[in-house]
């Protein structure tokens, strides 16, 4: 059995998107290559060996969102407690070596998004955070270094 990805409802709605705007893309290359098809010359023509090539990309694409979709667990960020940094709250940490705070939203690898403010609870700092209550404090092993930091505060969310 597979473990179920969270992830947020606009998160889960862009999805779902994404899938609706590629399956009728699929179908106007589908078009594209059924009237090449009919030219003649496959082998020769370009038209239809980059209509499939690019098929391709876009059925790769529309099974990795269902696959995203189907082991998503949808959960609403602005109904999540606050006592502790779950998925879907608004974590405020204090760098203990440059005394520097910043915030991130804790969301699911599918919908993490660092220049949007949020970070994966898979990621090491994420992890590190998972379950914290203000004022604990912890060390998360990163690419970069170790970052020392403490927790600030935990809110609620804007977006769902």
């Amino acid at each position: 059995m597979y473990d179920l990805v969270p992830i947020s409802l606009t998160g889960f709605n862009k999805l779902h998107e994404e899938l609706k705007q590629l399956e009728k893309e699929a179908t106007e290359v589908r078009k594209r290559v059924s009237d090449a098809r009919e030219q003649g010359d496959l082998k020769e023509n370009g038209e239809y060996i980059y209509g499939r090539q690019q098929l391709g990309f876009i059925e790769g694409r529309m099974g990795e969102l269902r696959g995203q979709i189907n082991l998503s667990e949808k959960i609403d960020c602005t109904q999540v407690p606050t006592d502790k940094a779950v998925f879907g709250t608004v974590v405020t940490l204090l760098n203990l070596k440059t005394q520097e705070k910043v915030t991130y939203q804790l969301l699911g690898p599918n919908d993490a998004d660092i220049d949007m403010g949020s970070i994966s609870i898979h990621s090491p700092v994420g992890d590190a955070i998972h379950m914290l209550t203000p004022g604990e404090k912890a060390l998360a092993k990163t690419p970069g270094g170790e970052f020392h930091f403490e927790v600030i505060s935990i809110g609620k969310s804007d977006i769902q």
